[in-house]
């Protein structure tokens, strides 16, 4: 029997968004050498709310657009079942540009380096930096590190963070399962 448990509600949620588009704001200012992209498909989410948040705080005119990962992964040929891609959506090129790579939780660090090497593909950055929602610490199997992270969580191997979004699932929040 599993067990799941919510280890971040709606009102610490919005408050977390808040507190990740502030630290943004202070590290890149006015975005105009700045772009961000969500890495499909929990990125996207993260991104977008983002967005809505920054404009909402007065900061609009960046880049923004979406990565799809899935081809560069490099377990995509021993993934059980179908692979689903989504589209990319980068209509600019990222030379000489603070990339924000957007993702909704960091675990092994696999995402992450298969999206810095599709990004390749729209140039060579400036910077790339690493936003997420959950950093779920000491389970990396590649040195990656979030430059930015809503919340650290401690978890074993076997369990699941899952950040749901209130557009998809009806409520912000995160979902901590345990088998």
């Amino acid at each position: 029997m599993t067990a799941q448990r919510i280890i971040h509600k709606r009102e610490r949620f919005a408050l977390t968004i808040t507190r990740l588009c502030r630290h943004l704001i202070e590290e890149h200012g006015d975005f105009s050498n700045t772009c961000l992209i969500g890495v499909q498909t929990g990125g996207v989410e993260l991104a977008e709310r983002l967005r809505k948040r920054l404009a909402e705080m007065g900061v609009t005119g960046y880049d923004y657009g979406k990565l799809d990962t899935t081809f560069y992964r490099d377990d995509f040929r021993t993934a059980k079942g179908g692979l689903t891609p989504h589209p990319t959506e980068i209509d600019f090129l990222v030379e000489n540009k603070r990339v924000v790579l957007v993702d909704d939780v960091l675990f092994s660090g696999r995402t992450t380096v298969s999206a810095l090497t599709a990004l390749n593909h729209y140039g060579r950055p400036a910077q790339v930096e690493l936003l997420v929602m959950v950093d779920r610490r000491f389970r990396r199997a590649l040195p990656v590190r979030a430059n930015y992270r809503g919340l650290s969580v401690d978890t074993l191997d076997n369990e699941y963070v899952e950040v749901q979004w209130a557009e998809t699932h009806g409520e912000d929040q995160i979902i901590l399962t345990t088998p």
